[in-house]
C-alpha cells in the first residue's frame, strides 16, 4: 500500500515538474525602441523635410504627405480624395500611366498613392543606388498629374465595380453604415451616386486646392545622410509653387448623441455571416498624450490582439467566431473607436451582449498586473517592427504628420505606454469607450427571436442593404441623436 502510494505521489509530481516546465516564459519588460534620429527642415517654399538616417539599409523610402484627404470633400463628391490619389500615378504631361508603370519598374522600385481620410500619401521605394534615378518620377506625378479623362472613366468603373460587390459583404457594410449613423462622416471611398458625380474639374480643383508646399511634408527614410537628402528634396521639390493657401487642418463634425443604447440592423437576406459593430465617436485627438497612451493600451486589453479580452471571449471560450478586436481611428481633434467580429446570423445578439459586457467591464474593473503586462508589450512589440523597416517607419511618421502630432510620439513610445496605470485604463474606458451604438449587419430573419428576447425595450432600427444609398447614409445620423 505504502508502495502504491509512493508511486501516485511521484506520478504527480513529475506531472507537475513538467507543466511548469512546458508553461511559457511571462513576458520580458518592453525594451525602449531604439531609432535614428528624425531631423526636419524647411525648403523656402515652405516645404516641410523630414529625414531618418537608416544606416545599412539598401533601400530609400520617399512619401509625400498631402494634409487634406477624405475630410476635405463633401459627402455628394465623396470619393474625390481616393480618386485624386489613384490618378496621380495614371499619367503626367511626359509619362502616360504605362510609362510611369515601366520607368519604376525597370529601376525596381515601387509607386503607390493612396487617400486617407486625414490626407493623402505618395510613396516610393527604391534600392539607395537608383534613388537619383527614380527621383524624378517620383516628382513627375506629384507636380505634373494631368487626369487624363480616359484614365478616370476607367477608374470610375473599377470603384463602381468593387463599391458594388463590397456593399455585399457584411463587414464591409457594417464600417460603410457606421461611418455617418456613429461617426457623422462619409464613407472615403465614396458612395454608388458620388462616384457619378465626380468630374474632372473637380479633381482638377481638388488637386490645386491641396497640394501646395506649405500643405505638405516630404519624408526620406533610409541609407541617406541627412544632407543628400535635403540636397534631393531642393533640387527637385524646390521651384514647386502653388496659389494654394496653407490649410488648416480638417477638424470633425460636432457629435452629440444619445445615451440610450441603439442597435441598427442592416437586413441583407441569404447572409451566411452577421458583421457586429459597436462604435463610439470619442473626443481625443492625437496630441493629448496623456489619453492618448491610456487609450491604446486600454484597446489593447480589451481587442488589442489574440489574448485581448473580445477575443477570448467571443472566440476562444465560445468559438462563436474566427476572431474579434478593437481598434482606434485617429482624426486630427478626435478618434472613431471600433469593435468587431463576425458569426453566425444566429448568434449576433449573443456577440452584441458579449461586448457590451467587455467595455462595461473595462470601465468599471481594473484590470491586473498580469494582464497588462502583455498587452503593454504587444502594443511596443508591434511599433518595433513597424518601425524596423524604411516602409514602415515612414508610414509611421506620416500618421503623425497627418494629425499635426508630434514625431517625439515614437521616441517616447516605450515610456508612455509603460507609465500607464490599471486605474488610468479603467478612467479611460469609463469616461470615453461606453454608451456606443451597434450596427450590426447579416440576415435578420435569422437573428430577430434573439434580439427580441435579449434587448426587451431596447431601440432596434432596421434597415434592408438594399435601401442604403447616399441620402439613407445622411439621413442615419437623426437616428443617433
Amino acid at each position: 500500500m505504502i508502495r502504491i502510494s509512493l508511486i501516485i505521489l511521484s506520478f504527480f509530481c513529475c506531472m507537475t515538474y513538467v507543466s511548469t516546465q512546458e508553461l511559457p516564459p511571462p513576458p520580458a519588460e518592453p525594451k525602449p525602441i531604439k531609432l535614428p534620429r528624425i531631423r526636419e527642415t524647411r525648403l523656402k517654399n515652405g516645404l516641410l523635410i523630414s529625414v531618418v538616417e537608416k544606416k545599412g539599409s539598401s533601400l530609400v523610402n520617399v512619401g509625400l504627405v498631402i494634409k487634406n484627404g477624405a475630410a476635405a470633400e463633401t459627402p455628394e463628391k465623396a470619393g474625390l480624395a481616393n480618386m485624386t490619389a489613384e490618378l496621380l500615378t495614371k499619367g503626367t504631361r511626359t509619362r502616360s500611366a504605362e510609362k510611369v508603370a515601366e520607368d519604376i519598374e525597370f529601376l525596381g522600385g515601387s509607386l503607390n498613392s493612396s487617400a486617407f481620410w486625414n490626407g493623402i500619401y505618395v510613396s516610393m521605394e527604391v534600392t539607395d543606388d537608383k534613388l537619383n534615378s527614380a527621383m524624378p518620377i517620383f516628382a513627375d506625378v506629384v507636380l505634373n498629374p494631368t487626369f487624363r479623362p480616359k484614365e478616370i472613366e476607367i477608374l470610375r468603373a473599377q470603384l463602381q465595380d468593387n463599391l458594388a460587390y463590397n456593399l455585399k459583404q457584411p463587414s464591409f457594410l457594417a464600417n460603410y453604415v457606421a461611418s455617418s449613423f456613429v461617426y457623422s462622416e462619409h464613407p472615403q471611398g465614396g458612395t454608388l451616386e458620388s462616384l457619378k458625380n465626380i468630374s474632372r474639374s473637380d479633381i482638377v480643383s481638388f488637386y490645386k486646392q491641396n497640394f501646395s508646399p506649405r500643405n505638405a511634408v516630404l519624408v526620406i527614410v533610409g541609407d541617406i545622410t541627412f544632407q543628400k537628402a535635403t540636397a534631393l528634396a531642393n533640387r527637385f521639390f524646390g521651384s514647386w509653387t502653388s496659389s494654394a493657401e496653407e490649410k488648416m487642418a480638417q477638424k470633425s463634425a460636432a457629435f452629440k448623441y444619445s445615451k440610450d443604447l441603439k442597435i441598427l440592423i442592416v437586413d441583407l437576406p441569404d447572409s451566411g455571416q452577421a458583421a457586429v459593430l459597436y462604435a463610439k465617436k470619442i473626443g481625443v485627438s492625437r496630441s493629448n498624450k496623456a489619453e492618448l497612451f491610456s487609450g491604446l493600451v486600454a484597446n489593447s486589453v480589451l481587442g488589442g490582439g489574440y489574448s485581448a479580452r473580445l477575443n477570448q471571449e467571443i472566440r476562444i471560450k465560445r468559438g462563436l467566431s474566427y476572431g474579434a478586436g478593437s481598434s482606434f481611428s485617429w482624426r486630427v481633434d478626435s478618434a472613431n473607436f471600433s469593435a468587431r467580429a463576425q458569426t453566425k446570423n444566429e448568434s449576433a445578439a449573443e456577440v452584441v451582449e458579449l461586448m457590451l459586457a467587455e467595455v462595461t467591464r473595462l470601465s468599471t474593473t481594473e484590470a491586473s498586473e498580469d494582464e497588462m503586462k502583455p498587452r503593454k508589450a504587444a502594443l511596443v512589440g508591434n511599433l518595433a517592427r513597424e518601425t524596423e523597416t524604411c516602409a514602415g517607419l515612414a508610414r509611421r511618421l506620416a500618421e503623425l504628420y497627418f494629425l499635426n502630432a508630434s514625431t517625439d510620439e515614437i521616441k517616447n513610445f516605450t515610456d508612455s505606454i509603460d507609465r500607464v496605470s490599471k486605474s488610468d485604463v479603467m478612467s479611460f474606458a469609463a469616461k470615453y469607450l461606453r454608451d456606443g451604438f451597434f450596427v450590426v449587419v447579416g440576415d435578420y430573419k435569422k437573428m430577430k427571436d434573439a434580439f427580441t428576447r435579449r434587448f426587451p425595450g431596447i431601440q432596434i432600427n432596421v434597415i434592408s442593404a438594399d435601401e442604403i444609398n447616399l441620402k439613407k447614409l445622411l439621413s442615419l445620423r437623426q437616428i443617433a441623436q
